[in-house]
């Protein structure tokens, strides 16, 4: 966070990418992200100020941790709101990806998707094919504008696909 501002590297983004590089060895430890978001300016620029100026990291080293603290309470509420990752999603995230992929890519309507999503998880062992569907057809539900991407999908076919799924 110190160092490469100081550097001056790039003509521009010195401030940010320092920012996200000190991000590094927290997300190696498994760590909360480090985020600026609350940090009023000018004890921010003060703190850079002091650095640049005076060759004295103190101000910013109280900054950082305030701010740091901060973010580490922000993230474990946002974390405890969205809950654990679904076991099931994650094995099977690919195979997700790709059913909805090719109904999308393909303009599948609905009868012609419920049989694509049939025959997809028929490759699977019999007690995941129910629930591989079921999730399937919450994903291909749940679809739009702001999602599509996720899938790999352009938006000329989710736009194709949005036609025909909704006559």
């Amino acid at each position: 966070m110190i160092q490469l501002p100081y550097l001056q590297p790039f003509d521009d983004i010195n401030k940010r990418v320092s920012r996200l590089a000190a991000n590094i060895p927290l997300n190696k430890h498994n760590l909360a992200p480090l985020s600026f978001i609350d940090v009023p300016e000018e004890s921010y620029i003060k703190g850079m100020l002091g650095i640049y100026e005076l060759n004295r990291i103190e101000l910013f080293k109280d900054v950082f941790l305030w701010a740091y603290e901060r973010s580490a309470l922000r993230y474990a509420a946002i974390r405890q709101s969205l809950g654990e990752p679904d076991p099931f999603r994650m094995k099977y995230r690919e195979e997700i990806r790709g059913i909805v992929s090719q109904i999308v890519s393909n303009a599948m309507g609905k009868e012609e998707a419920s049989l694509a999503i049939k025959s997809e998880v028929k490759k699977l062992q019999e007690p995941d094919r129910s629930r591989l569907a079921e999730v399937v057809e919450t994903e291909l539900l749940g679809l739009h504008e702001g999602n599509f991407a996720r899938y790999r999908i352009r938006p000329s076919e989710f736009s194709a696909w949005k036609m025909k799924w909704d006559s």
